[in-house]
């Protein structure tokens, strides 16, 4: 083979001389204008201008993840529910009818246990979940590493957004996430989901950021989702969603399935959303919005015409509450409200955000167009009437019935039933006439017909003094009852 140079042939062995040199040249050239470690990467750097994690094809998000996973924790929570007599089958058992015939319509309790995940964002125990996987609990637990568990304190809620804060009194080395922000996260970004599906244990998935700003979905009042299509399931409730550089953008909190699984559409409150509802928690134990008291709506092309607006922007008042803040400072039904504190107002649905961020007491400086003409209108706020939004919940009393503590129902001793049981005439204690399935009472074995007579060593004469002796007693120890089956004493160990 012959190559062939501008001055005519040359020889086979001179033009393969030649070409060696060439490349080597080029690969001088190469090495002295390329960094080294060429091979194609994402680089994401944290905000730290100390730390910088690198995301590549060999290893993936493998660093990011690993810095984040002990940030993201389970959440299990315990609620009683009360339940109906139709619902308690034990309540139609022929034992139960000779003895309690009347009483059998009596509403019962059960134990329910959900399941959910959590994020420490504090070293001081703060940490951010929804609303949901903590709603009327009565004890939360929370685990790290599938090994460690800590009780924690639901510090408060807020229904309107599904966040929730804990906080833990008692746990080491907490490793806070650092927080991001999610006012500049862009679609199309990558996203990972991190929490426990399901209850297998703690699981990454990986998705785009799909699309910001959704809301007018009917899953809470204020609405301002992050969409991605990173796998979230049951479980994954109040875990973390993290960029690409390891800070946490959203609180993963919803999905839209018909299946009640992943199909690729999930929802994330943005960072700065709870991050704001934890600030006025941590701050006054609960949410408090301004309030302005009108009906808004969007404008559409027809409505612009027809009220003659030049601007694409702006939200129409359609009512204004009779009494209310805004009446009272002179906003009218038809205005349309173009700016709030000299920040543009582009729709209805930032209207509203924009004044439930402000607080009660505080002033709302608003520019209307009213019958062509623009006016300013300041207007003092107040709080939401009846505000939904609530601090940390009472810890419900226990009931003097012991079905809350164990999972029964118990009766006084009767001398019909002494003569029943033939227990004696002078036996005390409390009849356990019904077991919850799935209560600790059945989990330890525990039978209707049987005779609770002590309770940690102490005797126990009827319902009254088993309610007290169970509410005295420690909640991090076993229960011990000493137990009266078919005549013959046994004891029975109930963990709670």
């Amino acid at each position: 083979m012959n190559f062939r140079s501008s001055s005519g042939f040359i020889r086979p062995r001179v033009a393969i001389l030649v070409a060696v040199a060439a490349g080597i040249l080029i690969g001088v050239v190469m090495a002295l204008n390329w960094p080294t470690g060429l091979a194609p990467q994402f680089v994401a750097t944290s905000q730290d201008s100390s730390a910088s994690e690198r995301v590549s094809f060999d290893t993936g998000f493998a660093s990011v993840v690993q810095a984040a996973l002990p940030s993201v924790v389970t959440v299990t929570s315990t609620r009683v529910v009360r339940a109906e007599a139709s619902e308690m089958p034990f309540f139609d058992d022929p034992f139960f009818q000779r003895f309690f015939g009347g009483q059998s319509q009596a509403p019962q309790e059960r134990r329910e246990q959900g399941l959910g995940s959590g994020v420490v964002v504090s070293a001081d125990g703060l940490i951010l979940t929804n609303n949901h996987v903590v709603e009327g609990a009565s004890e939360v637990l929370v685990i790290f590493d599938e090994s460690k568990e800590y009780r924690a304190k639901i510090l408060g809620t807020d229904p309107a957004t599904d966040i929730a804060v804990l906080k833990l009194s008692k746990a080491d080395s907490l490793k806070p996430i650092a927080l991001g922000d999610s006012k500049n996260v862009r679609i199309g970004e990558f996203v990972l989901a991190i929490g426990n599906p399901f209850g297998v244990g703690r699981t990454v998935t990986m998705g785009i950021v799909s699309a910001t700003g959704r809301g007018e979905l009917g899953i809470t009042g204020y609405e301002d989702f992050i969409q991605t299509d990173a796998a979230i399931n049951p479980g994954n409730s109040g875990g973390a969603l993290i960029g690409e550089d390891g800070r946490l953008v959203g609180i993963n909190t919803a999905i839209l399935s018909r299946s009640s699984g992943n199909v690729g559409i999930g929802f994330a409150v943005p960072v700065n959303m709870a991050r704001g509802v934890m600030d006025q928690i941590v701050k006054q134990g609960k949410v408090v919005r301004g309030y302005l008291g009108v009906n808004i709506q969007d404008l559409t092309p027809a409505i612009r015409k027809a009220l003659n607006l030049s601007e694409n922007r702006g939200a129409l008042i359609s009512g204004v509450e009779e009494g209310g803040p805004a009446d009272k400072a002179g906003l009218e039904r038809g205005d349309v409200v173009v700016s709030l504190n000299g920040e543009p107002v582009t729709n209805s649905r930032e209207l509203r955000f924009k004044i439930a961020a402000l607080a009660p007491e505080s002033t709302a400086r608003l520019e209307v167009m009213r019958d062509g003409r623009r006016r300013e209108i300041a207007v003092p706020l107040t709080a939401r009437p009846g505000e939904e939004q609530e601090g940390a919940p009472e810890t419900p009393e226990e009931p003097e019935s012991s079905s809350s503590v164990l999972g029964i129902q118990v009766q006084d001793l009767t001398p019909e039933i002494r003569e029943q049981l033939q227990l004696g005439s002078a036996a005390q204690g409390a009849l356990v006439v019904g077991v919850q399935p799935g209560s600790p009472a059945a989990e330890a074995g525990l039978a209707r017909g049987d005779v609770i007579q002590e309770v940690n060593r102490k005797p126990v004469r009827n319902t009254r003094g088993l309610s007290s002796a169970l509410s005295s007693a420690s909640k991090d120890q076993p229960i011990l009852l000493l137990v009266n089956r078919a005549g013959a004493t046994t004891y029975v160990a109930i963990e709670r």
